[in-house]
């Protein structure tokens, strides 16, 4: 077991297949909302944001937010919630390179005009040309080996002007075998059976992640563990 878990797998997810389209997709993605919904996932970044923006010391002005993988849009719609509630004028882009889930976004997230979405590789010229406040990725980083997460998170900061919020995974023998009888019980999608236990075996243990962001050249973290088997990675642009 201790073996299986050391390294972090290069199996691929069904949803790498960046032109996987239909019911089931549709499926996977509605599921994933309520997986998240009940473990709490989206409350690390929501509270990495939060964090953000207590440094801030004018919040009044309009404060944009790039999530890159963007999914479904169920972060972006919490985020807007939030938002809302607390009264902060947000302009949020929800980035996805798979142009069939932005489309299914687009509908999941209609009744919120302070959303927005653009069908984006993350690694293209387009994307990289985009500057935002703040820029979330949850759920997303373990998609990606070492060497071009590195990158990507190189990147990010340099296009945020108040930070980065990372929430992913914690490679775990638990948090495999639960997620995987969780997903046998409770869903109806092939995907989501399949994608979210390799998305535990491809996620991260605290030294995985210090290494990538020492090679991304970034110093200046907070990366704090959170439940359940999360980790929260805030990259304040002004420390990167």
């Amino acid at each position: 077991m201790t073996t299986r878990f050391s390294q972090r797998a290069d199996t691929v997810e069904i949803m790498d297949n960046l032109q996987c389209s239909g019911e089931v997709v549709d499926q996977t993605l509605r599921e994933l909302e309520i997986i998240n919904r009940w473990l709490g996932g989206n409350a690390v970044t929501i509270n990495g944001i939060k964090r953000l923006l207590s440094e801030k010391t004018n919040t009044n002005n309009k404060v944009t937010i790039a999530d890159i993988g963007c999914g479904g849009g169920d972060i972006l719609k919490e985020i807007a919630i939030w938002g809302r509630e607390n009264k902060l004028d947000l302009l949020m882009t929800g980035i996805d390179a798979n142009p069939n889930i932005i489309q299914f976004a687009k509908k999941n997230t209609e009744s919120f005009s302070e959303i927005n979405y653009q069908a984006l590789n993350v690694f293209s010229e387009e994307f990289l040309a985009t500057n935002y406040d703040i820029i979330v990725a949850t759920l997303f980083t373990h998609h990606f080996n070492n060497q071009d997460l590195a990158q990507l998170i190189k990147s990010v900061v340099k296009q945020s002007k108040i930070g980065v919020v990372i929430n992913d995974l914690h490679r775990h023998w638990l948090a495999y075998h639960s997620i995987r009888l969780l997903t046998k019980w409770f869903s109806k999608s092939s995907m989501v059976q399949f994608d979210a236990p390799v998305s535990v075996l491809r996620s991260f243990h605290r030294s995985d992640i210090q290494s990538i962001l020492k090679d991304a050249g970034v110093k200046n973290y907070q990366l704090k563990w959170k439940w359940a088997f999360r980790w929260q990675l805030i990259i304040p642009a002004s420390l990167a």
